[in-house]
């Protein structure tokens, strides 16, 4: 299902397909969680339907995705069973090439084929090497989507040779809307403060809810109008997240925590707003090193806690 609020992506992309010298690159650029993956799969099939022609309604011979592999056999049954599963912190060579290997082949069904990387942000260094190759010469009727979350990662050889499609945070409205029909059992005051934290990413949003970060949210905005001069909150964030958090609730404390503290810089005097804009660049800073390097869950949530205490409310104007 296409996430709703990216009709002029819609409207460039259908352009660009009808014309006669479709490009064969794309980075799909945008926020984390605003619906570029789902786009990706939405805008390969019609790519590859042709007249006349049945379409699968579930796995499309003619769509390869790449995406992380889950992170063990354990991790792979889940998978296998529709359970929730932790994934391998990287896309490997070894499936860039097996991908390369599909390539020799014709499409089964048509005359076009479409690579979705998702996300492509998430490519080993040997990957993007390797990825290269087929991006400068690539197979007749071949086309790429690599879905970026921070394009600016990506190395400039595969940039210039993508046309970038960008996508915009949506309207509040259109996140509750999202979260109305996909998590009806959030309550008003929820399906609020998720919208509120998730900074117009209907994904962000679902994460909050999924992983009731309510309760987690509200000691993140207590610190930032309080401080936290004892530590005592900064304990109770640690024990909110749980002492061994799977690394979705781990990443989702990261972008919580930046996007509180993005909430606060627009209203925020100026004597305040380069505390915030610190903190806010050391989070984004350690949301990119999460997912490659092991933090120990307990002092990355202090360590949270302590940027957030740092952009604090100063005493003297805390109401």
């Amino acid at each position: 299902m296409t996430l709703a609020g990216h009709d002029e992506a819609w409207r460039e992309w259908r352009a660009a397909a009808a014309s006669a010298r479709m490009h064969h690159g794309w980075i799909l650029a945008g926020p984390k969680g605003v619906g570029k993956g789902a786009f990706a799969r939405a805008a390969a099939r019609e790519l590859v339907a042709e007249p006349g022609v049945r379409q699968p309604e579930g796995a499309h011979p003619d769509i390869l995705l790449l995406d992380p592999l889950p992170a063990n056999d354990d991790e792979e049954k889940k998978r296998d069973e529709g359970k929730p599963y932790q994934t391998k912190r990287n896309i490997s060579v070894d499936q860039i090439r097996r991908m390369q290997a599909r390539l020799i082949t014709r499409p089964t069904l048509g005359s076009r084929r479409v690579v979705i990387i998702d996300p492509a942000d998430d490519l080993e260094k040997g990957s993007v090497n390797a990825l290269l190759k087929s991006l400068e010469e690539p197979p007749a009727g071949t086309f790429f989507l690599l879905v970026a979350h921070r394009p600016g990662r990506l190395l400039a050889t595969v940039r210039s040779r993508c046309r970038v499609l960008r996508f915009a945070p949506l309207a509040d409205a259109a996140v509750d809307a999202i979260l109305r029909e996909r998590a009806p059992q959030a309550d008003a005051a929820t399906r609020a403060a998720a919208v509120a934290a998730a900074e117009g990413s209907p994904g962000a949003a679902l994460v909050f809810v999924g992983q009731e970060l309510a309760p987690l949210h509200a000691l993140m905005q207590r610190i930032m109008r309080e401080g936290d001069v004892g530590f005592a909150l900064r304990g109770a964030l640690a024990e909110e997240v749980g002492a061994r958090p799977d690394r979705e609730r781990l990443l989702a404390a990261l972008d919580l925590a930046r996007a509180t503290l993005a909430g606060d810089l627009a209203d925020a005097p100026r004597g305040r707003q380069l505390g915030l804009i610190e903190a806010h660049g050391a989070v984004t800073r350690l949301a990119a090193q999460a997912p490659t390097y092991n933090f120990d869950a307990g002092l990355l949530i202090m360590e949270i806690g302590g940027l957030l205490a740092s952009a604090a409310v100063p005493r003297e104007a805390a109401p």
